[in-house]
Formats: C-alpha cells, sequence, structure tokens
C-alpha cells in the first residue's frame, strides 16, 4: 500500500510537471454585462430574501448552470440547497423609550427581536460597555468586573486603534470589530438587549445605510428551544447615544475615546433606563443557495474541489428614496453573480478538466448576515476537508481595468506564492485592502469558509483605473459607498465599462484551474486564525 501511494504521487507530480501551458478561457464582457442587467432589473424587485425576486434570480442561475450541463449539488438532486430561516420584523407598532423620551424607528433607532417573539417587553437599567470586546489574547476585556444579565448594553462597533499587528491586527479590523460580535458577545454575557450607538467613524458609513439595511425582514436562523438570544439588537443615531451619556455629562465623541484606551471599565448609566415594547412579525423565511459542480478529472483528486461563490442577493424593495423603493442592488451583488456564471462558463467550456472538481455556489440571505454561506459551510455537499479554496466574489465595480489587485486574506493561505506568481504573470500589483480598518475580510461570504477552515478569500479590483489619474478610483470608491451603497440608486448602468470584470474573471479563473491542480491540498499559514477549524476539518 505504502508503495502504491509513493507511486501515485510521483505520477502526479509527472503529471503536473508535463502539462500543457494554462488555457486562455474564453470570458466575454458582453455576457456579464448580460447577467447584470437581468438580475439588477426591477422586475427583480431587489432580490429580497424569501420574495419572487429570490424566486426569479435563483431560477435564472440554476437554468444558467444546467445550460452549461454541470451537476446540480443541492437538495434531492436538485442545484437548490434549502436555507431553513425564520424572518423577524420589526413592526411600527414596536415602542423604545430613553426614559421617558420616545425613539423614532429607522430615524432614531433600527433593531430586531432575536427571541423571534411576536410580542416581547423590554424594560432594563443599562451599562455601557466600550466596544463590548472581550480578547484575552490582547488582555482586553470590556466586562470585566461588570455583571450584565437581564440588562441593556450601549457599545460602538469597531475596536481599540492600534498600529501595532499584534495588537488587534493593527490598522486592520478583526472579528471583534465586527457589529455581528457584538450581539454575540453580548448573549453571551447575557445581556437583555444591545444597542450600538452609531458613529460613520466607527461604522465606516452612514445612518442612511443602517436605516436601509435593518428596514425590512431580519433572516435569522431558527432557535432551538431554551437557546439564549437578546430580546433586542441594534442601533441608535449618533444623536441618541449624545442624550444616552449625556447622564455622564459627556458626548458620544468622549464615550468612544474613553472606550479606545486601554484600562476602560465598563461604566453603568444609573440615570439611565432603556424600556418599551418590540412587537415584530414572525414568518418563515427559508432560502435556498443554488449550487452546481463540473466533476474533476483525477481520480484521486475529484472528491476535493475549488469552490468560487457569489451571493445574489440583495434588500428587495425597502424605504423609497426619491421615489424609488427598490433596491436593485447591480453593483451588490449582481456583478459578482455575473463573473460566477461567467467563470462557470468558461471551466465548462475547457478541453480537458481540471483535476479537482469545481464547485459554483450563488448563495442568499447575505445582506441578513451571511445565512447562505454559512449554512453551506454547515452543510456542505462536499466536506470542509476537501475543499482547496473558496474564490468569493462581491460588489465589483464596473469602471474599467485596474493595474492593481485587491486579494484580502489571500497572504493567510498556503497558496500566497501561486497567486503572486499569478498576478505576477497578469502584470497586477496587488495591493492590501484600502481600507483596512472597515474589516473588509470578516463581511462578505468567504468569511463564513474560513470560519470552518477553508482558505477562503475574495478577489476585487484594486483602485488605479488605467488611463484615469491618480486618486480617481478612491473617489470613485468614496461616492459610491456615500450615495449608493444599499441605496435604490444601486442600479445598472448600460455605459459601464465590464473589461475590468472580465480582467478579474480571468485572474480568478487561473488561480481557481491551478488550484485544482495543485498537488496540495491548500491550508492557512502557521498560526492563522483559521488553520485550527482546517485540521479539524481534515478530521472529519
Amino acid at each position: 500500500m505504502r508503495r502504491l501511494a509513493l507511486f501515485s504521487v510521483l505520477v502526479l507530480l509527472l503529471s503536473c510537471a508535463s502539462a500543457p501551458p494554462p488555457p486562455t478561457p474564453d470570458i466575454s464582457a458582453d455576457r456579464i454585462s448580460a447577467h447584470v442587467r437581468f438580475l439588477a432589473d426591477d422586475l427583480l424587485e431587489g432580490r429580497g430574501v424569501a420574495s419572487r425576486g429570490e424566486a426569479l434570480a435563483t431560477l435564472y442561475i440554476a437554468s444558467q448552470f444546467a445550460q452549461l450541463g454541470l451537476e446540480p449539488l443541492g437538495d434531492n438532486g436538485s442545484y437548490y440547497q434549502k436555507v431553513p430561516l425564520v424572518g423577524v420584523e420589526t413592526l411600527p407598532a414596536s415602542t423604545l423609550r430613553v426614559n421617558t423620551r420616545p425613539l423614532k424607528l429607522l430615524d432614531e433607532y433600527v433593531g430586531v427581536n432575536r427571541r423571534q417573539a411576536p410580542d416581547t417587553p423590554v424594560d432594563a437599567e443599562a451599562v455601557f460597555v466600550g466596544h463590548g470586546i472581550v480578547a484575552p489574547e490582547f488582555n482586553w476585556n470590556d466586562y470585566q468586573g461588570i455583571d450584565v444579565k437581564g440588562k441593556w448594553v450601549v457599545l460602538f462597533t469597531n475596536e481599540p486603534p492600534s498600529t501595532d499587528p499584534k495588537f488587534f491586527g493593527g490598522a486592520a479590523l478583526t472579528y471583534y470589530g465586527r457589529w455581528t460580535y457584538k450581539y454575540d458577545e453580548a448573549t453571551r454575557q447575557g445581556a437583555l438587549g444591545c444597542i450600538i450607538v452609531h458613529t460613520d467613524k466607527t461604522a465606516g458609513y452612514g445612518w442612511n445605510v443602517v436605516r436601509n439595511s435593518w428596514g425590512g425582514k431580519d433572516p435569522q436562523v431558527k432557535l432551538d428551544a431554551g437557546e439564549p438570544a437578546l430580546a433586542f439588537a441594534g442601533w441608535v443615531a449618533e444623536t441618541i447615544g449624545d442624550q444616552i451619556f449625556a447622564s455622564l455629562g459627556k458626548k458620544s465623541a468622549e464615550m468612544l475615546q474613553q472606550a479606545d484606551t486601554r484600562g476602560f471599565r465598563a461604566l453603568p448609566l444609573a440615570k439611565i433606563r432603556l424600556r418599551g415594547r418590540i412587537q415584530s412579525g414572525i414568518s418563515v423565511m427559508d432560502t435556498r443557495n443554488v449550487i452546481a459542480r463540473l466533476p474533476g478529472s483525477y481520480p484521486q483528486l475529484k472528491e476535493e474541489a475549488v469552490l468560487y461563490t457569489a451571493h445574489w442577493d440583495h434588500l428587495g424593495i425597502g424605504t423609497p428614496v426619491e421615489g424609488d423603493n427598490i433596491y436593485n442592488g447591480a453593483v451588490d451583488n449582481a456583478t459578482g453573480c455575473g463573473i460566477l456564471l461567467e467563470t462557470a462558463r468558461a471551466y465548462a467550456a475547457l478541453p480537458s478538466r481540471p483535476k479537482r472538481s469545481i464547485v459554483f455556489a450563488a448563495v442568499g440571505a447575505e445582506e441578513g448576515g451571511l445565512r447562505g454561506s454559512e449554512y453551506y459551510g454547515q452543510h456542505p455537499p462536499i466536506p470542509a476537508g476537501k475543499h482547496a479554496v473558496n474564490l468569493n466574489y462581491d460588489g465589483i465595480f464596473v469602471l474599467g481595468r485596474t493595474s492593481d489587485i485587491t486579494l484580502n486574506g489571500y497572504e493567510r493561505t498556503t497558496l500566497k506564492e501561486l497567486v503572486e506568481q499569478t498576478a505576477a504573470r497578469f502584470q497586477l500589483k496587488i495591493k492590501p485592502d484600502p481600507q483596512p480598518e472597515q474589516g473588509h475580510y470578516y463581511r462578505s461570504d468567504h468569511f463564513s469558509l474560513a470560519r470552518v477552515g477553508i482558505p477562503a478569500f475574495s478577489l476585487d479590483l484594486g483602485a488605479e483605473y488605467v488611463g484615469k489619474p491618480p486618486g480617481w478610483g478612491q473617489r470613485a470608491f468614496e461616492e459610491y459607498n456615500e450615495k449608493h451603497y444599499h441605496q435604490p440608486s444601486d442600479q445598472f448602468d448600460p455605459t459601464w465599462d465590464f473589461s475590468g470584470l472580465v480582467q478579474l474573471a480571468t485572474f480568478g479563473f487561473h488561480i481557481g484551474l491551478d488550484a485544482a491542480n495543485w498537488t496540495q491540498l491548500p491550508t492557512w499559514q502557521p498560526a492563522d486564525e483559521f488553520l485550527a477549524a482546517r485540521e479539524k476539518s481534515w478530521k472529519r
């Protein structure tokens, strides 16, 4: 058996050494554009979860996979993987007061009941817990010395500022800074509710983004009996934070400065009581991932896979802005789906298949907290330990070609050298995340796959656009983030230049093809936070 194994490895090495040069994929700007145009059309009503728009979008994607001859990899021989969710919507009849001062839903606060109950009274004292972080490896505990069981916790998103990579990742935001972590930690601490005081600085976007993102149904994983959950998880505008902190004679900016300081200790807000009644619409909100496979050609590797992902959903129909209530999500993320479908077409057209299988997954409910990719990670059609890598596309600007590329997290994997060689071949400079303080690595679907051990990162264009002056790309990003991100104005524009999406899809095709033919199964670099999950996945 040992000789046979050594012989097999030798055959594999020789086959790789003698392999012909990689094919040039036929990737078309017009085809990507057609996918984006359809998926962002008003007909799909913003591709909201559990909506008519979802049915149309997922049927379209599944039909494209079928047309390409890809194998269905969903439930019961279909292309669909059901993702069971509960939809929770905060109703206008809900009330929330700071002492006797009523707050205005959407204008001054947003949030949702995570106990999935239709009517929940809330009345308790409040505690300010800084950033709400418990990180023993950084000697940081915002909950130290305070019991918040049955109380409200008030906090800021983000994390203490740092320039030291060994302290909260330096300038790069870690998962401790994400709002999702804040609610999870508050739940572990036994809090009744958790309120994040919004600031543009800590969130990285304005109140309008929070309002629009939290203005509809929240897709939640159904709770098990007795499972702890917050009665309310939400945000308040900075002006409301100022009113809360006035009880300490401070404003939000001053309290944020305290929260950023080592040695911070939680402060009871003795003069503040948050009270009200959270009334919620509860509904079944099942969604679905669309999954297909191109089987690998090498018997010993075909059960392993390279995984490409993009989320198909956006915000659906929401609060009107200038008379428009359809949140089309053209950039976010019809673009990613367009690349996913065109990449699938390029693989299906190969004269010979790669050694490992290639899996394509259009996942749902990303906007509701990465729910579709989370479910895929927990219920993978191929074991997590047999995934070579996940390459994810999310929100690609359609502004032309760039001379640089952003691959946030690639350097954490053992594919680092391969990726850098490919970038050099394409004459692309790999640029670091231009907004590391925003924690982009923890905000898209690849994170769900990383959590179960799969080496994963997103591919994005850089900011140095060919033929444009320095700084033009950064200004374009800032304009999109301010005016169009999670807004109805994120619409298809027939004047868009799709050459950059062709460039990115071609680059991602070659990364995936090389990974599919690689002799080793990729993993995480030593000491990476996801390495333990990778090693655990190999034992299953």
